[in-house]
């Protein structure tokens, strides 16, 4: 099958740190390629991958300032779907906007939805509903006033991962230094058990970390670290006693929860969102509702089976399940079946 698989060109593919969309689209693109369908990926020019690459950028926007977004964007956008008659299904994993070509081209396009950056948006989805098949990434983030082809939880590739089966005396806090990651809630909780807590991530809310996160900084009990590369996340996460996901909102999916089991570790998260679905509760860790719940269930999953954790991560997020869901919706749209 011809497949155009379209990211996002905020970062590279796959991302040198922080970009869970870009990430998506490597691992679709990546297993795509190995299952031997024929694939073209649109991307940045500096992305890496196994199948063809078109881009009209050299690098994401996010990396290089003189790059006007909005323009990039719908130079990237009208690049794919001007050539849409070359592929048997095109698979959006930009966002909103691609669906407004959508009704132009005759190939069928595959959305998968990331999520709801605000209600304002649905009203493009919902205009756009008979010309596209959405997939949602989880249960939780489906909007009642849409249809879905499926709920298709994100694969990642669990052999990046290994089991960490004696891990470090820390605490993991890994995500956007952002209220709505949590991550004084993560500071508190780690304080409540009576452990170190390390924080990695990007800084996407300065006056949040600056006025909330930098004073709770001493580099003893508390570190940031900082942003971690891909190639040293599983040492991070499976080094560390648990990983604190304490989100102030309805989180779709959570890279970082199915990367943090897949090495061994087990979740503690606040019960909103997705986690539910992501989270063997007592397995592969814990849903709480508040921060003094929280750093109770930190001694708790201390004591879970941390090469248990690991095998439910393999068996239910890995990248082949994943990649064979998304076929299978492609073979529906295209051929009916």
């Amino acid at each position: 099958m011809r497949i155009a698989v379209l990211a996002p060109i905020a970062w590279r593919v796959p991302p040198r740190h922080y970009g869970p969309w870009e990430l998506f689209a490597s691992l679709l693109t990546e297993g795509l390629v190995i299952r031997g369908h024929d694939v073209t990926l649109f991307a940045s020019a500096d992305s890496q991958t196994s199948a063809r690459l078109r881009s009209v950028v050299p690098t994401g926007w996010s990396e290089d300032p003189e790059i006007e977004p909005k323009v990039a964007e719908c130079l990237h956008i009208a690049e794919l779907f001007e050539h849409a008659e070359d592929f048997d299904v095109i698979h959006n994993g930009f966002d909103f906007l691609p669906l407004t070509y959508a009704a132009l081209v005759d190939t069928p396009v595959v959305t998968t939805i990331h999520g709801f950056s605000s209600e304002r948006i649905v009203p493009v989805y919902a205009r756009y509903a008979d010309r596209t098949a959405y997939v949602a990434i989880s249960d939780a983030d489906r909007h009642p006033a849409l249809r879905y082809a499926a709920t298709i939880h994100h694969g990642i590739d669990t052999d990046d991962f290994r089991l960490h089966p004696t891990p470090g005396e820390y605490l993991a806090f890994f995500g956007r230094i952002h209220p709505d990651k949590g991550t004084v809630e993560a500071i508190d909780a780690a304080e409540g058990a009576g452990l170190p807590l390390r924080i990695a991530g990007i800084i996407q809310d300065e006056a949040y970390f600056e006025t909330e996160v930098a004073p709770r900084l001493d580099g003893d009990r508390v570190q940031f670290v900082g942003a971690v590369s891909a190639e040293h996340r599983s040492e991070f996460l499976g080094g560390a006693a648990a990983l604190l996901h304490l989100i102030g909102f309805d989180e779709p999916f959570g890279f970082s929860v199915v990367e943090a089991m897949a090495s061994g570790t087990p979740v503690v998260a606040f019960d909103r969102g997705s986690m539910g679905e992501l989270i063997d509760e007592g397995v592969t860790g814990m849903l709480v509702a508040d921060v003094a719940s929280a750093a109770i269930a930190i001694g708790t999953v201390a004591g879970f089976d941390r090469s248990a954790i690991r095998a439910v991560a393999v068996e239910r997020f890995g990248r082949d399940r994943m990649v064979d869901e998304y076929v299978a919706v492609y073979e529906q749209i295209v051929h009916g079946g």
